[in-house]
């Protein structure tokens, strides 16, 4: 039993240090991980952070501030962000650019550029050729377009959450207005792209409200629906969403509470900043009444002056907001004169009449999509800075028909609050708990190609056909997959928007081509060729609208279908054991759903083609292809390359689309009646025919975009490069100030600690003569040469400064260190001494120390007053102007050695285990006589009371015995100076040793 103990302990001890290991390094990778959400307004941005320890967190800018204005400022050297940016939009109103995401994904014949031209004509746009788009042209040697400005935002913004976190960032999710198609969408992609991060998701404002809206109200969902309304009305758009919560049961975690998106109605203009340009006209209008008579210039024509009116005007919106009326003022406007007025809330309203009207426009919108009535909503909240205006919570209350509108949500912070919750649900380094997100389709995509058709009179002609593709208010993200029956040859078709019929003429032409993509086919014959005894079961390709509701075409295949012999040979041990391992690990056919986001929908086939009635030919081919996953029920298919499941039965070949022959599985009823009974040898017979192979051949395709072209890769390439230059250019730039300001404030504290007494105490007036001199030399040169001096330079100067105050810091320093560390000496000397006393008046029968471990504490007590008091004396000695020899490093050196010798006796005295003791006769403990060895005492047994001394004495438990036998192993008798003091006394007998062994234990 000892042996085997002793055997043991190591491996266990082994174990746990392995064990410590792989725990330190996983919590060393957790504190590496972090991710972020970036609420993008069109005046102002959220960030929010998750990060091991701190959940959902709002991140603060540089001014400290929870909120930052998209704004960017872009000079020839140098560059600005957020509120540094915003106040230089009035002394260069022409580098700073606001409200650019509203050019995102739009070409130069946009209604919104003429819009934005109109409201900010400071701004010089350049022309695109290639893409058809809008550039800012700050200078000639400057030029940006909107997705560069977006990048540069995006990045700024990922340093503020690195600050903040502590830690590099590099997964975001990103909010983007519901009302942006494709084109819009791909924007903010590239231009996350641009700057290195990789976004998890493109989120939807509206679904990160209602999703943050859910998260704090899980207790409340239930499995009764409720149908809550949002309105939010932002700067620059209005967006009114109605969400169903309740709970539904999901795969993997039971019963889930799930967001639903039912009706989405926006405004694209309808906002605070269409109210705050309405003020600004309305204050130059009362600036040019006012001087009229002075034969002054249009207050319009001046770009600063402007800019100055729509910061008031922003201000003046906010207060009278809460009250009745205010006082416009700006002083030195233009040309140094000072503009004041007042205004009243009714002028304002009076203003934005308009504006109200059009508020309960989205609500409709919402509805009609949703095909709900307004006794369904149980509450209506408000969401975004607008909705503050009285006038347009007053328009609501009264379009909706409600009581009161909901406030109980942070609306400047709950999209970035949902989305950064999206975000930790998407990372694989946090487990949140599951909210199933579905969001909806704004706009319905269809796909549309042109087929030949061979008439009753044997006339052929082209029938224009359409599918829907995604339908309006359906879900995502989901797969598609469409199969063309009727062609042996290359084709084409066109993937469109669908009905938007549901936008007025305005936002028609605001929302560009509604022409998607036309998809060219390439190998379709070859394909055909390639298996001339292959039934074709059509040209499939699959869709795929991702969980960022961005569009994309996986692959298009051609299948072939072929009735084959079974061949008898069984599969091998080997293959049998492969594929049982590849089910264990992940390889099975049921897909990898997310415990929390969005859901994923498996590809579906798309329905009928429209007016498909007229061809009973196409009905039957549609009929055909619906019969033919029948066949494949009972055996799943094998993952897609891409990680698509593919729907309809059908089975990926190759991952580089090579032809590989791949047999089908038996029926569902023949798997059925081998897990019951084995089957006759005639049964298979029969079913070992019926076995079909199935072909697939990877159908080139070629894309020409007809929305608005993507970026080029190299070209791309050359703007994410242009910003990388950018950034080090301002990191080189913050470096070279930083240094710059370590040295002034150098030179500064040290003249200014020259006068100090403390300093003046242990300097001479040479010394101190030296050093001012050298630093007014210093601050001289800085204000001379210190502008075009580099980087280096200063730190160099900085390094030379720090050198020549080395001794007079060092010897402050250390006087103001003495008292607290000598003073901790003094304690602990006593302390020790005192514990030394007590540990030698403990009796020899219960003494748990050794001679040698008192005899080398006493000897290290005695070595550290020896040393104190030396050393105090020869200081005393010594001028004050003199390198010290009294060190704070060696008292603290002193004290960790007599500490840890003091430590190691109490661990010891704590774990010692009491020495048994003899009973005599009467019962009672007999006291050992002092000339027993310990040995004797240990090994002597006394019999008790009408037993002899020849019966054996009874065992102890078998858990002390085990104890002892794993505590016999060898143990240390003290620290590093026991050992030492061991070695000196060889003439100490053997067995003596082993005494105080067993003493010990």
């Amino acid at each position: 039993m000892v042996a085997t103990v002793r055997r043991q302990r190591p491996r266990r001890l082994a174990c746990w240090a392995l064990m410590t290991v792989l725990l330190a390094d996983l919590l060393a990778l957790s504190d590496t991980l972090a991710v972020m959400s970036v609420d993008l307004g069109s005046e102002s941005m959220k960030v929010a952070i998750v990060k091991p320890g701190v959940p959902m967190e709002i991140v603060l800018n540089k001014e400290s501030r929870r909120k930052t204005p998209v704004t960017v400022t872009l000079k020839e050297n140098e560059r600005f962000f957020g509120d540094s940016a915003a106040s230089m939009a009035i002394k260069n109103p022409k580098a700073t650019l606001r409200y650019f995401q509203h050019l995102l994904g739009k070409q130069e014949n946009n209604p919104h550029v003429a819009l934005y031209k109109a409201r900010f004509p400071e701004h010089e746009l350049g022309f695109d050729p290639q893409r058809q788009t809008v550039y800012f042209q700050i200078s000639p040697q400057l030029q940006f377009s909107p997705e560069e400005v977006l990048s540069m935002l995006l990045n700024y913004s990922r340093s503020l959450a690195e600050d903040f976190a502590e830690q590099p960032i590099k997964d975001a999710v990103i909010t983007v207005p519901a009302f942006f198609n494709q084109a819009e969408r791909r924007a903010v992609l590239q231009a996350a792209r641009m700057a290195g991060l990789k976004v998890l998701q493109l989120i939807n404002d509206n679904t990160a409200t209602a999703l943050s809206y859910g998260v704090f109200r899980r207790k409340d969902i239930n499995s009764t629906a409720q149908n809550i309304m949002f309105y939010d009305m932002g700067s620059g758009s209005t967006v009114c969403t109605i969400v169903t919560y309740q709970t539904v049961k999901t795969k993997d975690a039971g019963m889930q509470p799930q967001l639903q998106i039912r009706g989405v109605g926006f405004d694209r203009t309808l906002g605070g900043l269409e109210m705050e340009l309405r003020l600004r006209e309305h204050l130059a209008g009362l600036f040019n009444e006012q001087r009229r008579g002075q034969r002054a210039k249009d207050v319009r024509e001046n770009p600063r002056a402007m800019a100055k009116l729509l910061r008031e005007a922003n201000r003046l919106k906010t207060v009278l907001s809460a009250n009745a009326d205010h006082v416009a003022q700006i002083e030195g406007l233009m040309d140094d004169v000072d503009f004041k007025a007042k205004v009243t809330r009714a002028e304002f309203e009076e203003l934005c009449a308009d504006l109200f009207e059009r508020v309960p426009g989205p609500v409709q919108q919402a509805l009609q999509s949703a095909e709900m009535k307004l006794d369904e909503i149980e509450q209506v909240i408000l969401v975004g800075g607008a909705t503050r205006v009285p006038k347009v919570q007053e328009v609501l209350l009264k379009a909706v028909g409600k009581e009161e509108l909901g406030k109980n949500i942070n609306a400047d912070e709950a999209a970035a609050m949902g989305a950064v919750y999206q975000a930790a649900a998407l990372s694989k380094a946090f487990k949140v708990k599951p909210f199933v997100v579905r969001d909806a389709v704004i706009y319905p995509i269809l796909v549309e190609f042109t087929r030949e058709v061979e008439e009753e009179t044997g006339v052929r002609s082209l029938k224009h056909n359409k599918r829907i593709l995604f339908s309006r208010m359906g879900p995502y993200p989901q797969r598609k997959v469409i199969t063309f029956n009727r062609y042996s040859h290359d084709f084409n078709f066109h993937i469109n928007y669908g009905d938007l019929g549901f936008l007025g003429p305005e936002d028609l032409r605001v929302f560009g081509s509604q022409n998607l993509t036309t998809v060219k086919l390439k190998g379709v014959g070859e394909s055909f060729k390639k298996y001339p005894d292959y039934e074709s079961k059509g040209i499939k390709a699959h869709f795929n609208l991702d969980e960022s509701g961005v569009l994309s075409l996986d692959r298009v295949e051609s299948v072939f279908e072929t009735l084959v012999e079974d061949s008898p040979e069984e599969e091998s041990t080997l293959t049998k054991l492969g594929n049982t391992i590849s089910s264990l690990f992940g390889g099975g056919s049921t897909p990898d759903t997310k415990e929390n986001g969005t859901d994923t929908v498996q590809e579906e086939e798309e329905g009928p083609a429209e007016g498909s009635k007229d061809e009973p030919g196409e009905q039957a081919e549609l009929k055909e292809e619906a019969e033919a996953p029948a066949e494949d029920t009972s055996s799943p298919p094998p993952p897609e390359a891409k990680g698509a499941s593919a729907p309809e039965g059908e089975k990926a070949t190759e991952k580089d689309g090579g032809n590989k022959p791949e047999a089908q599985k038996p029926s569902e009823k023949g798997e059925a009646g081998s897990e019951g009974a084995p089957p006759a040898p005639e049964e298979e017979k029969k079913q070992k025919p019926a076995r079909k192979q199935r072909m697939v051949e990877e159908i080139g395709v070629e894309l020409v975009v007809l929305d608005l072209p993507d970026l080029p890769e190299d070209q791309l390439a050359r703007s994410a490069q242009k910003l990388q230059d950018l950034t080090l250019r301002d990191l080189q730039k913050q470096e070279r100030e930083k240094a710059a300001n370590s040295l002034e404030a150098f030179i500064f504290e040290t003249q200014d600690k020259l006068y100090q007494p403390e300093y003046q105490e242990v300097s001479t007036e040479e010394q101190r003569e030296d050093i001012s001199g050298k630093l007014s030399a210093a601050s001289t040169w800085l204000e001379d040469e210190g502008f075009g001096a580099t980087t280096a330079m200063l730190k160099e100067k900085l390094a030379e400064l720090r050198k020549l105050c080395h001794g007079l810091f060092f010897r402050v320093e250390e006087r103001k260190k003495w008292p607290e560390r000598l003073s901790a000496l003094d304690n602990l000397l006593n302390h020790s001494s005192m514990f030394l006393k007590g540990a030698r008046l403990i009796p020899e029968m219960d003494q748990i120390f050794t001679e040698v471990e008192m005899t080398t504490l006493e000897k290290i007590i005695n070595e550290t007053w020896a040393w104190k008091n030396t050393t105090v004396a020869e200081q005393a000695k010594l001028p004050a102007t003199e390198k010290p020899v009294l060190l704070s490093k060696d008292i603290e050196a002193k004290m960790a050695a007599l500490d840890r010798e003091v430590q190691y006796l109490l661990n010891k005295a704590k774990f010692a285990k009491p020495r048994p003791r003899p009973r005599d006769k009467n019962g009672t403990r007999a006291e050992a006589p002092l000339n027993a060895s310990a040995s004797d005492q240990s090994e002597k047994v006394i019999p008790p009371p009408g037993q002899t001394e020849d019966t054996k004495p009874i065992p102890e438990p078998e858990k002390e015995a085990g104890s002892e036998a794993a505590d016999s192993e060898p143990l240390e008798l003290g620290g590093p100076a026991a050992e030492s003091e061991q070695k000196e006394h060889p003439e100490q007998p053997t067995g003596q040793k082993q005494t105080l062994k067993n003493d010990e234990l």
